[in-house]
């Protein structure tokens, strides 16, 4: 195909902005849909169209008239908004010369707005500005266009009003997309140069692979090989996507598709690696993505031991179109053998954990979330970065604990800067800028503990600004906190999934808030169950939870007191003897139990 007539784009904006429903007037333009009949159509997953949000980028080729009547091949990738997916965004950059910056005309530059469009920037992009939902009467499209100037720093008077939902504007941005982004370069003669941008599971083909080819072509039958790898494999299907797969006998230098190589071992593709000619192989690897790096850490256990290698199974298929998804093997003595998984952020959690239940039936438990803190060692001055309490070294070898920072910009309304700010400060949060880019809203600037944000700080953030409030966050580094590992024992007996870290002023405050939660999950036994939070040796809390009781008495209508003594003894003397032997069940509910704080813990 001449490269020519190929624009490969994406579309990048700030969560519910629009980018889905753009794609949606996108697909009607290239007679995939009727109009008005597809509701986010690229949103496939039943995940995506509950929450309302992107989850996966979805590559899609559309077939379009070009200015002068020529044929015109776009391949669009929609990609998520949120900030937990944005290592989704910056693969699919990679793999276009251009994108689509949308924009509310309602709600103006929000924070993941600014970081998408760096993202673009430092790829080389061609950036278009579409201002969109221009047809709400509350649009201010000028103050819109005042703040892509002042905030983002591009020329917003060539932006294109659209609106996504009507269709007004749409054909207009075709034509921008057709006049500005550059067509790819790339010689179909030169040796075979892909980029493996994402990849998928199929049960009869294997593992397809997704691929931008920047040089040569891809035939059916071809041996191939991963540069990173050195693995080979030769081709047995080749296509693009529409709605569907299509199989297609080539994909040449600039386009966008997938091959199918019955590549069984899902280890075996890595997202950013180059795929090459295995007999006439390219000198050099196309430029990969940034390294992963996981923010929020927690363990999945099955809850039946049996299904230990079927969750192995489900998380390769799933790291498959989900690279930020991290794994390693670990072991709980209260939970049995389960995974250390790494996220990007606590969304990304519970999509994870919702399609391993969904898409893959595991019924699984998710211990406490947590972050990797840096600890060093007493006396050798040895470091050890642990993503989990139980991999703390004892109270006795650590000199210091540093907690990982991050540089948090978040937007408001203006009428709730007192109420965000308080929560910051209860958070830890350190202020360090304010600033009202209009005067509806307000951006504050703070460092805060990542493990302060993990959990619900997103949710009471929502809550407090009626849903208006939105969270940006990168990481700052390392800073030395007086932290303490808090140990939970039940029953006498330590639960290493329960234990947490805590900042040290405020330890008894958060051990009792956790026992008050736990005590609420734990059933009641035929003995009185204590639950304890120590560090170290020492206790810093306790709740009960008291026993059942038997009425031994019953029987007893009449006669001498000693006689009923003697029952309860001999009662007393068989619950201490349960007590010793007894073990307690812990549910599942308990341990999601500790992902929520109760309204006083503000």
């Amino acid at each position: 195909m001449n490269p020519h007539g190929i624009r490969n784009f994406c579309i990048i904006a700030h969560i519910d902005h629009g980018k889905s429903t753009l794609a949606d007037r996108f697909l009607e333009r290239a007679g995939f849909i009727l109009k008005n009949k597809g509701d986010q159509v690229l949103d496939q997953m039943d995940l995506e169209k509950e929450r309302g949000i992107t989850i996966k980028a979805h590559p899609i080729r559309l077939s379009y008239a070009g200015r002068d009547g020529t044929p015109l091949v776009l391949n669009l990738i929609d990609t998520p908004g949120h900030v937990d997916f944005n290592y989704e965004v910056s693969r699919s950059i990679a793999a276009c010369e251009g994108a689509v910056l949308v924009i509310d005309a309602t709600q103006g530059v929000e924070a993941q707005t600014v970081a998408n469009t760096y993202l673009a920037l430092n790829h080389d992009l061609t950036i278009i500005t579409a201002i969109n939902k221009i047809d709400l009467p509350n649009a201010d499209v000028p103050e819109t266009r005042r703040e892509v100037e002042e905030i983002i720093g591009l020329d917003a008077s060539r932006a294109v009003l659209v609106s996504a939902k009507t269709g007004q504007g749409v054909d207009d941005l075709l034509r921008v997309i057709e006049e500005t982004i550059p067509s790819p370069s790339g010689n179909a003669d030169a040796p075979l140069k892909c980029l493996v941008f994402d990849s998928h599971f199929d049960t009869y083909k294997g593992v397809v692979v997704h691929v931008r080819v920047f040089e040569g072509t891809l035939h059916k039958g071809d041996h191939i090989r991963f540069m990173a790898t050195g693995k080979e494999f030769e081709v047995v299907e080749v296509g693009y996507f529409e709605l569907a797969a299509v199989v297609t006998d080539v994909l040449s230098a600039g386009e966008v598709g997938y091959f199918a190589a019955v590549i069984r071992e899902p280890s075996e593709v890595h997202i950013g690696d180059t795929v090459t000619s295995a007999t006439d192989p390219t000198a050099e690897p196309v430029p990969g993505y940034r390294p992963v790096l996981p923010m929020v850490f927690a363990g999945l256990y099955p809850i039946d031991a049996n299904d230990y290698e079927g969750l192995k199974s489900s998380l390769q298929r799933l790291q498959l179109n989900d690279a930020s998804l991290t794994y390693e093997p670990e072991s709980s003595g209260a939970l049995g053998f389960g995974f250390r998984c790494g996220f990007s952020g606590l969304l990304h959690l519970e999509v994870i954990t919702e399609r391993l239940q969904r898409e893959y039936g595991q019924d699984i438990i998710v211990t406490v979330p947590n972050v990797r803190y840096r600890i060093i060692k007493r006396n050798t001055g040895e470091e050890v970065m642990a993503d989990s309490p139980s991999k703390f070294p004892s109270l006795g070898e650590i000199e210091r604990i540093e907690e990982p920072f991050v540089r948090a910009e978040i937007v408001i309304p203006h009428e709730a800067i007192g109420d965000v700010m308080e929560l910051v400060n209860k958070r830890r949060g350190t202020f360090i800028n304010m600033s009202y880019p209009e005067s509806r809203r307000a951006v504050l600037q703070y460092e805060l503990p990542l493990s302060e944000i993990i959990t619900d700080f997103f949710d009471r953030l929502k809550s407090i600004t009626k849903g208006y409030g939105t969270l940006d966050y990168e990481v700052a580094g390392y800073r030395v906190e007086p932290l303490a590992k808090v140990d939970v024992l039940v029953n006498g007996t330590p639960v290493d999934a329960l234990s947490f870290v805590s900042y040290e002023d405020d330890v008894q405050h958060s051990a009792r808030s956790m026992l008050r939660r736990l005590r609420k999950y734990v059933p009641r036994q035929m003995y009185e169950v204590a639950l304890q939070a120590a560090i170290g040796g020492k206790i810093v809390a306790r709740e009960n939870i008291v026993q059942l009781r038997k009425d031994v008495l019953a029987k007893c209508y009449g006669g001498d007191v000693s006689r009923k003594r003697k029952l309860l003894e001999k009662q007393k003397e068989g619950k201490k003897k349960m007590k010793q032997i007894g073990k307690v069940s812990i549910p599942q509910e308990a341990f999601l139990s500790i992902l929520k704080r109760e309204p006083d813990d503000d």
